[in-house]
């Protein structure tokens, strides 16, 4: 029980603390949410749950708040003069953890953190780490980076915010456009570490997939924000969610596109997507949100039809041209033989040289398979050495079972 309520409760209080005392403590806010659920963690196993686990959270939250703020130098100094002279008829400052503030804070917060006077990596981190309750490692990974560097860009971020003392509030409208690109790269980060976490090795984490989409579905409610990328990344996610049963088995392990029990997919979540996607086509240009969104539409049709295969080609020829990839490359190249067939994708294939990416030779050996066996063999032999999770691994190794079965038969 505990980690689910760290991921959904960790960001919400902390991004009540952190409007409530302002961006310069942030370090703040996330100690304190984070003594909070450490003492539920000392405290639960010995004298039992809570009837009412997060009214015992946000209880917590507000005592060490108001235990900190009294006995700190720095509260009796700056913070309570500032606070006295704003409303002189409270002394100790509470924190509002109604569902609206929370609502409102946790947008607010998601536009103060992607401010332009902070680098866009350092931006999208923060959010990631206080708002989504990302630990760090998770972050690393999402940005194919390591702990030490992320923990740079935490520290380099919050010191910006505290130096340019960023008001937690919505943006004015000139300011929204660049600030909304940032926030979309954190909800679309957030999704792909749920939808497949290296960092955990874990098939599916449905938990950060699931807060994805409600922050998204949070800036769809906003009028400023309604903006269609952001219907149209919101329809993404609801395309690829809606497969989240058939993804896994009852071990947990992996199950392919192309094996999957379509009686599984989700058609309220499938309608829901096209609905967003409609949505989404109220704008003048095709962001890569739309493309990645189409792309996973034809994914909830189990065809092998010509027409789906072309039309994912095409929406890949897209995407490449607005904003290049070497996975989205790499993604394209499966569509391209379904197309004109294996060879020519494996040309396109090697030309790609990903050589310390396992998907590239997992997919050459897929695609060597049928004309030469020991070939796909070898590629594949390379992808598990490469593999990072369990589930990859136990993925690669059935292959090269059939292959040398098939060879030997």
């Amino acid at each position: 029980m505990l980690p689910h309520l760290f991921r959904n409760e960790f960001s919400k209080i902390t991004a009540v603390l952190c409007k409530r005392l302002g961006p310069s403590h942030i370090q703040l806010a996330e100690d304190i949410a984070s003594e909070t659920f450490l003492l539920a963690s000392e405290t639960w196993p010995y004298k039992g749950v809570p009837e009412n686990p997060t009214a015992w959270l946000y209880v917590v939250a507000k005592n060490k708040l108001h235990n900190y703020l009294t006995r700190n130098k720095l509260y009796n100094d700056k913070i309570k003069p500032a606070l006295e002279s704003e409303r002189p008829d409270v002394e100790i400052p509470d924190i509002d953890l109604s569902e609206t503030n929370i609502y409102d804070s946790q947008l607010q917060m998601l536009f103060a953190v992607c401010h332009p006077s902070v680098p866009a990596e350092s931006q999208i981190a923060l959010a990631l780490r206080i708002l989504c309750g990302f630990g760090i490692e998770e972050i690393a990974s999402a940005f194919l980076s390591n702990k030490a560097t992320i923990n740079k860009r935490l520290l380099r971020a919050k010191e910006k915010l505290r130096l340019e003392n960023i008001p937690i509030e919505m943006p004015p409208e000139a300011a929204l456009p660049q600030r909304l690109e940032n926030v979309l790269t954190t909800l679309y980060l957030l999704f792909n570490e749920g939808y497949y976490s290296e960092s955990h090795d874990t098939v599916l984490r449905e938990d950060l997939c699931l807060e994805a989409m409600r922050l998204t579905q949070m800036l769809t409610a906003y009028p400023a924000t309604a903006q269609p990328q952001v219907y149209a990344l919101l329809a993404m996610m609801c395309f690829h969610a809606s497969r989240f049963k058939a993804r896994k088995n009852d071990q947990g392990e992996l199950i392919l596109y192309e094996d999957q029990d379509e009686s599984l997919w989700n058609r309220e979540l499938i309608a829901q997507g096209a609905f967003f996607l409609h949505k989404a086509a109220a704008g003048e240009q095709a962001s890569r949100y739309h493309l990645e969104a189409g792309i996973a539409y034809w994914h909830t049709i189990k065809t092998d039809s010509p027409e789906k295969w072309q039309q994912i080609l095409q929406l890949y020829n897209r995407l490449l041209l607005l904003e290049y990839s070497p996975i989205a490359a790499l993604n394209r190249t499966f569509a391209l033989s379904k197309v004109k067939g294996n060879a020519a994708a494996i040309s396109e294939a090697e030309k790609l040289q990903l050589l310390d990416n396992p998907y590239y030779f997992s997919l050459l050996g897929t695609l060597y398979a049928e004309s030469n066996a020991d070939t796909a063999i070898g590629h594949f032999e390379k992808a598990l050495s490469l593999a990072k999770t369990n589930a990859d691994r136990n993925i690669i190794s059935m292959k090269i079972k059939h292959l040398k079965v098939s060879r030997t038969g």
